[in-house]
């Protein structure tokens, strides 16, 4: 439930930053380098022959002088241009706002006035000279008879309001795009050329740039309002006067989209139709390398530029020298020429391939988030990693189509959010899904770690789902192990040295529980309480509590070794197995739980524990766990009714492993049980004769135990209906 709700939170938060609700700047870096990549990759390679560029380049300022340069070398470089190399139009990336006075005529004429106002010979020469020295006036011819846009620039909102020269009057009335707005909102003032300029251009145009949030031109305003309609930008307009000056058309498109309308916007100039995004603007097509000729203005100027590389083009002309350089961020470059990229739009404009994002690319892109978002997290819920991989490469696959799809119509449609969306997705689950097993198996360890093994722990947090510490009712196996006398060995030691004694006692039997996967219940003062098959299912369980009983017995020689070496008292252990159905689970109380096993089968077990000195044995073990262990010999000790039971219960004595256990071994047990059996008949006499010959073969306890018993019901016969069972009356 968790994960599906963060998963829900996270695309939440992707649609929300998609439906403008708030502002995530690292979905807006996504776009910009999926954008970046793809026109990378796509971007056309190789010279183009329609559009070059002239340069104010260092060479040219240091042959013509600083800028601005005199409009009479403005006149002869457009004159050379179209004259002599045969320009189709031009656009300036500049502003002339001043008037220029270097020819010295404003001085002329107030001489004229002034001291040489008697003299004719004067004011005829200023006369005759004065058309050749009015350099504003022959560069305002030589707009008025060309093919030429001028340029200017917008002051946006928030940069002042200042108004300075002539703006050209609106290329499109105000309700050329209506009911839509774009470029709003409107600019509050600018920077235009002269009058005089302004009224003989055929044409102008804002250059502007546009930048996004990192500073990169990627898109760029074809329209912008400002008064009583709209401007054309400097690429825009330079394409309509080098198609004869037509006035520009605008208009809306309406489409429908599965039954919604959207409306987009387009421009036409010189016959050429422009498709634009909501906002007036297209995304410049670049194209890859150095498309188009940069010429020296000093070189073409002195008629040393390749004629090939002008004739017939559309010129722009712009600065790359240091200082008066306008350098702009690009997909291509961190340093671009402004004036290029007014370039790369009119090639653009001429090939039709101009990229706008459709009016319902907004609409698609949260729908995909959403139902991408949907989609993917009931897979990964559902299904898991390893489906819900396949699954995220398959959608990712599918929308890097529909962007190739997209970019091959001239849209853009961003897919970032919806990439993200599939990508983070799939991120987020998998790393929920690590966090939460790691979590599982830190519980896991933290609930077993204290009963099981560590490497049994380890296992468990494996599959942390499997196992649980709710009570539960099982098959198993349990093992009670007690030091025999242990209130008399206490007493023997000091509290410190029997502190230790217990430690190296119960840490030895401890490690062997643990060796043979059982799971430590309690200890309580000397006695172990152990289980097998929990929390890890364990089908042999009652192999291995027994098995564990006999390693506990045979670790006792070396154990009171070292215990003697320090003058310890020795150590002897009873211990009891039994097997049956118990109930297991964390139990107790809300001040103290603990991980243990109850139910009848378990006190059986405590039981056998503690009448295995009776017996004088190290190890019983019930009917049950017989039946359940097929790889250990067993001998038959006796039947019992313990305290608290009235049905009575076969103990077994293990003798071993069965492969490797002896003959004579095999034949003292069968000797024995067919005593015993003989004992249960009431055969005095032939079960004495048996034991007392097992007696006199090898130390035998349990036949001292039987030749007592027999001994008092010689005196006292047991009833008519005696079964056989001795009856325990204490625990």
């Amino acid at each position: 439930m968790a994960q599906a709700g963060l998963s829900a939170l996270f695309v939440l938060l992707i649609a929300a930053h998609v439906a403008e609700l708030i502002h995530i700047a690292s979905m807006q870096r996504a776009e910009a380098w999926l954008y970046d990549a793809w026109l990378m990759r796509t971007a056309p390679v190789g010279a183009d022959d329609r559009v070059a560029i002239l340069d104010i380049d260092e060479a040219s300022l240091k042959s013509l002088g600083r800028w601005p340069w005199s409009r009479d070398t403005m006149t002869a470089l457009v004159e050379q241009l179209f004259d002599h190399y045969g320009v189709a139009a031009v656009g300036f990336d500049v502003v002339f706002a001043e008037p220029d006075t270097s020819s010295g005529l404003d001085t002329l004429k107030q001489l004229a006035q002034g001291e040489l106002a008697g003299s004719r010979d004067f004011r005829a020469a200023l006369e005759q000279l004065a058309p050749r020295l009015d350099y504003d006036a022959r560069f305002a011819q030589a707009l008025a008879e060309r093919p030429i846009s001028l340029g200017y620039y917008f002051i946006p909102q928030g940069y002042g309001d200042a108004r300075t020269g002539m703006l050209p009057p609106p290329s499109l009335p105000a309700a050329a795009f209506n009911p839509l707005q774009p470029g709003t909102p409107p600019p509050t003032g600018y920077g235009a050329n002269l009058a005089a300029f302004q009224q003989a251009a055929q044409g102008a145009g804002f250059f502007n740039m546009r930048a996004d949030e990192g500073g990169t031109a990627r898109q760029m305003n074809l329209v912008s309002p400002f008064g009583e309609g709209y401007h054309l930008a400097l690429s825009a307009s330079t394409l309509r006067v080098a198609f004869g000056g037509d006035p520009a058309l605008a208009g809306i498109d309406q489409q429908s989209v599965l039954g919604r309308q959207y409306r987009s916007p387009w421009l036409e100039v010189g016959g050429l139709r422009v498709p634009l995004s909501a906002d007036g603007a297209v995304h410049v097509p670049y194209r890859a390398g150095a498309p188009f000729p940069y010429l020296s203005a000093a070189q073409v100027l002195a008629g040393k530029a390749p004629l090939e590389q002008l004739e017939n083009r559309i010129v722009l002309l712009g600065s790359t020298a240091p200082g008066l350089a306008d350098l702009r961020v690009t997909p291509f470059s961190n340093a671009f020429p402004g004036v290029e990229i007014h370039a790369h739009l009119i090639a653009g404009m001429l090939d039709g391939a101009t990229r706008v994002m459709p009016p319902w690319a907004a609409d698609a892109r949260l729908a995909a988030v959403l139902l991408l978002g949907a989609l993917l997290t009931a897979v990964l819920l559902r299904f898991g990693p390893t489906v819900g991989l396949a699954a995220t490469i398959v959608l990712l696959a599918l929308l890097l189509a529909a962007y190739a799809a997209a970019w091959s119509r001239f849209w853009v449609v961003p897919m970032a959010a919806p990439m993200l969306t599939v990508f983070g997705l799939y991120a987020l689950n998998t790393a929920y899904g690590f966090f939460a097993a790691t979590r599982s198996k830190r519980q896991i360890t933290k609930l077993f770690g204290q009963y099981v093994p560590p490497e049994l722990a380890a296992e468990m947090s494996q599959n942390p789902a499997h196992y649980t510490m709710e009570g539960q009712s099982r098959e198993m196996s349990v093992l009670f192990s007690d030091i025999r006398g242990f209130t008399n060995f206490s007493e023997k030691l000091p509290p410190t040295e029997l502190s230790e004694v217990l430690n190296a006692y119960l840490s030895t039997m401890t490690r062997i529980i643990q060796q043979h996967r059982g799971t430590i219940d309690k200890y309580i003062g000397d006695a172990i309480m152990a289980f097998w098959n929990a929390p890890v299912d364990l089908n042999d369980h009652a192999i291995r509590a027994v098995q564990t009983a006999l390693d506990m017995q045979a670790a006792l020689p070396q154990l009171n070794r070292e215990f003697a070496a320090r003058g310890w008292p020795e150590v002897k252990i009873g211990v009891g197995v039994n097997t049956g159905r118990m109930s297991v689970g964390n139990m107790g109380s809300e001040f103290r739980m603990s991980y243990t096993v109850m139910g009848d089968a378990v006190n059986l077990g405590s039981r056998l524990e503690g009448i295995t000195k009776q017996y004088g044995v190290g190890i019983l073990v019930t009917q049950s766990t017989v039946d359940a262990d097929s790889l250990h010999a067993f001998m038959k000790v006796d039947e019992v009714r313990v305290k608290g039971k009235e049905t009575p219960v076969a103990i077994y004595q293990p003798l071993g492993r069965k492969e490797e256990l002896s003959e004579q071994a095999r034949k003292i047990a069968r000797v024995f049980e067919t005593a015993f059996e003989r004992y249960q008949s009431r055969d005095w006499d032939g079960a004495t004769k048996m034991l007392t010959e097992l007696k006199e073969a090898a130390p035998c306890a349990l036949c001292d135990i039987y030749l007592e018993r027999i001994a008092h019901f010689r005196e006292s016969p047991p009833p008519a209906d005696w079964d056989g069972v001795f009856v325990y009356t204490t625990k």
